[in-house]
């Protein structure tokens, strides 16, 4: 619990900062991986100084988001399990977005959609940095086989696709879910938010459980 008593504890300032590095970066990758992608947003580039230095920041960019990631990941992981609650919570879905819902489970840390992002980003983001690796001009592309390149090209771009589409509808969550966003601003949120939210999640937190 916060020393101010209707605020809740929900991220330490390490998570914090991390996420931020990581929202940054990915913000960074998608501007300048449009402009790269097609002719249409090439004026993007100039966000970054130029077409010559896009295509040299954004693999540099990627790396960076990719190993701040890890340190997320490592820490969002074990709160990211699916449960037999996650899955009753989803069946209500339609009445929780229209906030009609009653009788739900004692949903976590995270709820379904939450973990939906989480697991989403545990697969793209590898495999943007695989790919990236494969097609990264003039380091590593040389040394795979044409048609790999191609391969990863597209693999590359699908999973951009999916990212950014993902990290969208997050954002848009975080927004339209009152109360949500000032945990990875101030890290706490309040307590009727976390009851009302994520139940057992402030039940534990009562408890003194981590």
């Amino acid at each position: 619990m916060s020393n101010e008593t209707n605020l809740v504890q929900r991220h330490d300032a390490n998570v914090r900062i991390n996420h931020w590095v990581v929202a940054i970066a990915f913000v960074l990758l998608a501007l300048s991986g449009l402009a790269l992608f097609h002719p249409a947003f090439f004026f993007l580039t100039n966000l970054f100084g130029g077409g010559t230095w896009s295509r040299i920041l954004h693999p540099f960019i990627g790396v960076v988001m990719f190993v701040s990631f890890l340190g997320l990941a490592a820490k969002f992981w074990k709160d990211n399990h699916i449960t037999d609650a996650d899955r009753e919570w989803q069946k209500h879905l339609r009445e929780i977005m229209a906030n009609k819902a009653r009788n739900l489970p004692k949903i976590g840390k995270y709820n379904m959609g939450q973990k939906y992002v989480f697991w989403t980003m545990v697969i793209t983001i590898p495999a943007l940095l695989v790919s990236g690796f494969i097609i990264w001009q003039p380091y590593f592309a040389p040394a795979f086989p044409i048609g790999l390149v191609r391969f990863a090209a597209l693999i590359h771009a699908f999973a951009a696709f999916v990212a950014i589409l993902t990290i969208i509808v997050h954002v848009y969550a975080a927004i339209w879910t009152r109360g949500t966003f000032r945990a990875m601003t101030r890290g706490t949120v309040t307590a009727a938010w976390a009851r009302h939210h994520h139940p057992g999640w402030y039940e534990d937190v009562s408890k003194g459980v981590k």
